[in-house]
């Protein structure tokens, strides 16, 4: 078959993330990028042979030669963008949140439909091997009746008062930062492994900083830390949160909590998820993948170590490397990518068939969890989630 060409929004950290994972995926070609940092654009053209560097995503609307698109964007053109690549009948791939409010999300999952065309979220540890491990356990009830999920989502990059990002900006990212950032990962974690969708949540949020020292030259994710200080820079308020605790309840009784940090020393990116059942527990930790901890009463806890051969056959479709082999970050999107094309090379119809990948309605569903916690937050009560 003719490869799927695929073009790409952003030239950031994730829009050079998404490149790199794409290259490894079957029957996809790279053909555009798309930047208003043009110099930054062409040097990641010119690192993966990509053959198109566009300035405007306009652009990309009507080529014919490209029949997907990932949107890179920051948080506020994400609604505008989507809405038209949908319009235009691209197939899209969009970072989260997937907008940032629930009636734009909402809209979003409309149009997509009407659309026919297949979408797809960037829900990214789910393409981790034993993530995909943990759901099947869950799922042929090795754990037994679930009483507790808990865990945290701890980053330090935005420790002091100098580190800064366009994602502190609620105009460009939205009401919520670190709930709606790194949250949202976690959120979607729980409700995949489980099966469960979080019904309820009780929020209380905070700001380590009330204002930040903005650079008056713009800094790239996660480069602040590199750079230290800034030089030159404007004290500027901060409106959003360094990080919160959320009580959940899930489908069914499931009781859950959530501690989120971007302001934890020495935590780069510690996603850890834990589940508690009648008959054993289990724990995965993002910057550990390859080994999930099994929890038992009445004998000695074991340690899976990601290898083909002892995950389930789902699981095993993950892992692209034997025991002993570790894979990473990358290769958690590189599997969401496969599984989004391989759906559409198979002409599979979105409402029909089944999708293996996070879709715009699951976008939308973490858009109404965030709503939910802000609301929880200013409340101070439990607050309903609106799926």
């Amino acid at each position: 078959m003719p490869p799927i060409n695929v073009a790409v929004i952003g030239s950031g950290f994730m829009g050079a993330a998404h490149v790199d994972a794409l290259r490894r995926v079957p029957n996809v070609a790279v053909v555009a990028i798309a930047s208003a940092d043009r110099p930054r654009a062409q040097e990641i053209a010119g690192q993966f042979g990509i053959p198109h560097v566009l300035d405007d995503w306009h652009d990309l609307l009507g080529r014919a030669d490209v029949h997907a698109v990932h949107n890179c964007t920051p948080n506020n053109l994400h609604f505008e963008v989507n809405k038209a690549l949908l319009g235009a009948g691209k197939h899209v791939l969009s970072e989260k949140p997937l907008t940032m409010t629930s009636a734009e999300s909402s809209e979003l999952v409309r149009l997509a439909r009407d659309a026919g065309v297949a979408t797809a979220i960037n829900f990214n540890y789910r393409g981790y091997p034993l993530v995909q491990q943990a759901r099947g356990m869950v799922q042929r009830g090795e754990l037994g009746d679930l009483f507790v999920v808990h865990g945290h989502y701890l980053q330090d990059w935005l420790l002091y008062d100098t580190d800064y990002n366009w994602r502190l900006e609620s105009a460009v990212s939205g009401k919520s930062r670190a709930i709606a950032d790194i949250g949202s990962h976690w959120c979607d974690l729980v409700q995949f492994v489980t099966g469960r969708k979080i019904t309820r949540v009780f929020a209380h949020l905070f700001r380590a900083h009330e204002t930040r020292k903005k650079p008056t030259q713009e800094v790239e994710t996660y480069k602040g830390k590199e750079l230290g200080a800034p030089h030159e820079y404007d004290e500027v308020p901060i409106d959003t949160e360094d990080g919160g605790f959320v009580l959940a309840e899930l489908e069914g009784g499931l009781r859950g909590s959530l501690v989120v940090s971007q302001v934890s020393a020495g935590r780069k990116n510690r996603q850890w998820i834990e589940v508690d059942g009648s008959k054993s527990a289990l724990s995965w930790n993002q910057e550990e993948p390859n080994t999930l901890w099994i929890g038992y009463r009445d004998k000695p806890n074991e340690t899976l170590i990601k290898d083909p051969s002892l995950m389930d056959a789902n699981a095993r479709g993950y892992a692209h490397y034997p025991g002993g082999h570790p894979e990473g970050y990358p290769d958690g999107p590189r599997n969401l990518f496969r599984n989004l094309y391989r759906y559409i090379a198979a002409g599979k119809k979105p409402g029909v068939d089944a999708a293996d990948f996070p879709t715009f309605e699951d976008g939308h569903a973490e858009v109404v969890i965030v709503d939910a916690v802000l609301a929880s937050h200013e409340q101070q009560r439990w607050v309903d989630v609106n799926h």
